[in-house]
């Protein structure tokens, strides 16, 4: 069935994902916050940039993150000068990548629930004196729930469903780098065809579950 190595990139993957998942709700939301009631000029251009890893091949989507996280690049000088070190072959960089990687998926189903609900919940909140922040953790959140679930869902399938990247950044370091995308392609490469078809009927069985868990908590899936 799964190897030790298999076990191992399993957990590496899942905790990847749930981390991702975490800091791109943490960081996507205000993004999503500003794209959606901003009228900056640069709006269209801080939208492209966030969806940028649609259509960029991951490839070169990691190859720039590796120039950039390297000796000579500025994040690499930065957390070098942090004493962090540096961050490709790492779990941080890993993360970093997926981060980025990932983030339109987040981003653009919240940024959608935010647009949907409009401008009228939020100016009967200001008529009742509350705050810009408590209107935003009292009102727009709770009427954004269903985007917020779509993003977390999306954003965790695609992290987990990654390769190009994170082969790129993380390379295929045992119990450090190595997730069940790297894993599968090792099994491959070996001719471990069974190893590979278990892994791979896994991810299938998963992918299939987090967009059966997509139509099942959202709402707005069950009423179509």
């Amino acid at each position: 069935m799964f190897s030790s190595a298999d076990v191992a990139a399993i957990v590496l993957t899942l905790k990847l994902a749930s981390l991702t998942t975490l800091l791109l709700l943490l960081i996507g939301t205000p993004i999503a916050w500003w794209l959606a009631h901003s009228r900056s000029a640069f709006k269209p251009i801080i939208g492209a940039v966030v969806s940028l890893p649609l259509v960029l091949p991951p490839t070169v989507l990691g190859f720039y993150m590796l120039v950039l996280m390297g000796p000579n690049g500025w994040i690499g000088q930065l957390t070098q000068t942090l004493g962090l070190g540096m961050l490709p072959f790492t779990f941080p960089g890993l993360v970093f990548a997926s981060v980025i990687y990932s983030m339109p998926f987040v981003v653009q189903p919240v940024q959608n629930a935010f647009e949907a609900m409009g401008s009228r919940p939020l100016e009967v909140a200001a008529t009742l004196r509350a705050s810009p922040l408590s209107t935003f953790f009292t009102v727009a959140l709770p009427l954004a729930r269903p985007g917020f679930i779509t993003g977390a869902i999306l954003g965790f399938a695609h992290t987990v469903g990654e390769f190009g990247v994170v082969l790129m950044i993380g390379g295929n370091i045992p119990g450090k780098t190595r997730v069940v995308s790297v894993q599968i392609f090792n099994h491959v490469e070996e001719l471990e065809y069974t190893h590979a078809h278990w892994l791979a009927g896994g991810m299938i069985t998963l992918s299939f579950l987090v967009l059966l868990a997509l139509y099942v908590l959202n709402p707005n899936h069950r009423k179509g």
